[in-house]
């Protein structure tokens, strides 16, 4: 997952985040940051992984959302979803959108927000074909070193929970 990670953000980012910062990115950090998070014991946060002849080929990650108050009626995230640009026109991204917003759903969530670099247009595409929308959300802030715009973009998931 952490090469993988890394090879997307390369990819994806290219002429978004600087270059010199992207290609500074090592694998070593995303894995030893992933190792860490999966050997947590938190099933109200999940990371779904896609496989595609038995290697991973993408992952998602979710939960409660991170900047909203502690109350009952706080929307769920998708806080990363990663898919490697070998396999990008696969529908794996698409696979891993509807399982996570499912997930979400699952967890009780009647809501669910996501942030996404505000220039990244596949992601944007990929979102507002699954029913996601830009609610006017803009934030600007440092992320793993570099400064990036994102934008926000919600769901309802009232109507993905099922009986």
């Amino acid at each position: 997952m952490g090469d993988l990670h890394v090879r997307a953000w390369q990819h994806g980012y290219r002429g978004m985040m600087p270059d010199d910062y992207l290609d500074g990115l090592r694998p070593h950090d995303r894995i030893e940051m992933w190792r860490d998070r999966l050997g947590r014991d938190d099933e109200l946060s999940p990371v779904l992984v896609a496989e595609l002849d038995g290697a991973v080929a993408g992952f998602a990650a979710l939960g409660r959302a991170r900047d909203e108050p502690a109350a009952d009626r706080a929307p769920g995230e998708l806080y990363a979803l990663n898919v490697d640009p070998q396999v990008w026109g696969r529908s794996v991204g698409r696979s891993l959108l509807v399982a996570a917003t499912g997930a979400l759903a699952g967890l009780g969530y009647l809501d669910a927000i996501l942030w996404v670099v505000r220039d990244n247009a596949r992601a944007r595409r990929l979102y507002e074909s699954e029913g996601w929308a830009h609610d006017g959300g803009v934030v600007t802030e440092e992320t793993f070193g570099v400064t990036v715009t994102e934008v926000r973009y919600t769901k309802s998931l009232a109507t993905s929970i099922r009986a």
